[in-house]
């Protein structure tokens, strides 16, 4: 059995399918499913059972024997979430006995962090153990995560092998219901598709031009290869960012959705949602040295040819993967 947590989301559901187009069988699926929006995801992907998450460890303490791996991927994802309890319910407790439950039945574990425990990037992007104290999260999501890769060094009793990933700006298939929270990638297409413009958030630092936002954008399909080679070979436990290692602008990115689309760009901008602005991430780019020494090797997608690949073989025919 392979358990994939947050297994109705975005990159849960993705994982999913990849999965299965891998040859593995016997899927277990973990989320609250109660929420329709998402049950899309799930179709037509041959799961072998789904299990809610508040029966989880009920589950697992009747199935560990048969568990060979266990990609933890759900958690309460939205940064505009200010609810601390819900958040170390979620994201901190629910982790850490999933983390426990590995270590004491040995069973590998890859789990999801998140590149916004690095805060406003002042203190850099690097996953090298010896920085976590030094970062200062932004927002009550990115310390949540923060406070469980806090947790997980500190660890003795480990899984036999195990691996978190610092997601730094996944965009791709399977994430129509996240509304706000969908990438930007897919809030333009739906823009362009309806008015024929984009709009992007103007800047509020005097240091970047509208537009000249920088983020780290990795394509969904390159972490499912990440994730891939870590279930294969499982070597090197540690905690790494996934990202490509390089920035571009929020411009850059538009710009690669009117070129998909066959368009023109035309773009404007708008100010940035208060509850946001002062919590906002200018810059962001991993540093992947840890991942490449730890032996992956394969290039990742350029933002340009993703894009390319997301709008036409995807949102224009709403396809998921």
């Amino acid at each position: 059995m392979i358990v994939v947590t947050g297994a109705a989301g975005f990159i849960g559901s993705a994982l999913l399918g990849e999965l299965e187009r891998m040859g593995y069988g016997d899927l277990i699926a973990l989320d609250d499913f109660s929420v329709q929006a998402k049950s899309a995801n799930c179709q037509n992907k041959r799961i072998t059972q789904f299990v809610e998450r508040s029966e989880f460890f009920g589950w697992l303490s009747d199935n560990s024997k048969r568990i060979q791996f266990i990609f933890h991927i759900g958690a309460r994802t939205r940064t505009d979430e200010f609810d601390e309890a819900v958040l170390q319910l979620l994201n901190v407790e629910y982790s850490q006995k999933i983390w426990q439950a590995c270590a004491d039945n040995n069973i590998p574990l890859i789990y999801a962090s998140s590149a916004a425990t690095y805060g406003d990037g002042t203190q850099g992007f690097s996953d090298e153990p010896a920085s976590l104290d030094s970062l200062r999260p932004l927002n009550p999501y990115g310390n949540s995560k923060h406070r469980f890769d806090l947790w997980v060094m500190e660890q003795k009793k480990t899984p036999p092998f195990w691996a978190g990933f610092k997601f730094f700006n996944v965009f791709g298939p399977n994430e129509y219901h996240k509304g706000r929270m969908a990438s930007v990638v897919f809030h333009a297409y739906n823009q362009i598709k309806e008015t024929g413009q984009v709009a992007l958030f103007r800047s509020h630092n005097e240091d970047f031009a509208n537009g000249a936002q920088e983020r780290d954008f990795i394509y969904v399909k390159d972490v499912l290869s990440v994730m891939m080679h870590f279930l294969v070979h499982r070597k090197n436990s540690g905690l790494y960012n996934l990202g490509t290692g390089t920035c571009r602008t929020f411009e850059d990115l538009a710009n690669a959705v009117f070129a998909a689309m066959d368009l023109a760009p035309e773009i404007t901008f708008v100010d940035m949602p208060l509850d946001i602005r002062d919590k906002y991430q200018y810059h962001t780019q991993a540093n992947m040295d840890r991942l490449v020494a730890a032996g992956y090797k394969l290039p990742f997608t350029p933002l340009e040819i993703a894009v390319d690949d997301y709008v036409k073989n995807y949102l224009i025919s709403g396809q998921y993967l």
